[in-house]
């Protein structure tokens, strides 16, 4: 029997390493520079950013790639103007989180929905993940931020599936995200 990781770090490298593993291509994402992530940290008003987001943003903090297609994640796409979008979101919930000033979005949604680290919590190495939805309420919705990327890493086996049965369907255009996948 193995013991699971307790180091925040190293549990979001076996994640990532995992979905390599299982065929997504390790050049379809970038990760952040200490610098950027400090930066985007700074402007959202954070006083801390935990060694798990640290590491998440590492591995694809500059293009996310396949993890949450169609949502704004990481340095360049999540900036103060969403940070502004949750704390209007979160005055019509009676602010729920602990200290909201100090959050960091970590996933933005059109606006109205976010995945956010309570700013009473990002002294913690892999604090919950809270998720917010405008008009639906706010619910710590994952335990920490290791288990919040496992579940939005995207399952390779299923891309790879869909574009199989693209394929056997005669399907001539190849979807973008094709790219992403390593070929069998």
């Amino acid at each position: 029997m193995t013991t699971p990781n307790t180091d925040p770090a190293a549990r979001i490298r076996e994640i990532f390493a995992g979905a390599v593993s299982d065929g997504l291509r390790a050049d379809s994402v970038r990760g952040a520079s200490d610098a950027e992530i400090d930066g985007w940290a700074a402007e959202q008003g954070a006083r801390a950013v935990p060694e798990a987001v640290r590491e998440v943003l590492r591995l694809i903090g500059r293009d996310h790639g396949l993890w949450l297609a169609g949502s704004s994640l990481g340095v360049g796409a999540v900036q103060r103007d969403a940070k502004n979008h949750l704390l209007a979101t979160l005055t019509t919930m009676n602010d729920p989180l602990e200290d909201p000033e100090g959050a960091l979005v970590l996933v933005e949604h059109q606006s109205y929905t976010f995945h956010v680290v309570d700013g009473a919590k990002t002294d913690l190495p892999d604090p919950p993940v809270w998720l917010v939805t405008e008009g639906e309420g706010a619910e710590e919705q994952w335990e920490s931020v290791s288990s919040w990327f496992r579940a939005i890493t995207p399952d390779v086996a299923r891309y790879r599936e869909r574009l199989e049965v693209m394929q056997e369907l005669g399907r001539r255009r190849i979807p973008d995200w094709a790219q992403y996948i390593e070929p069998r």
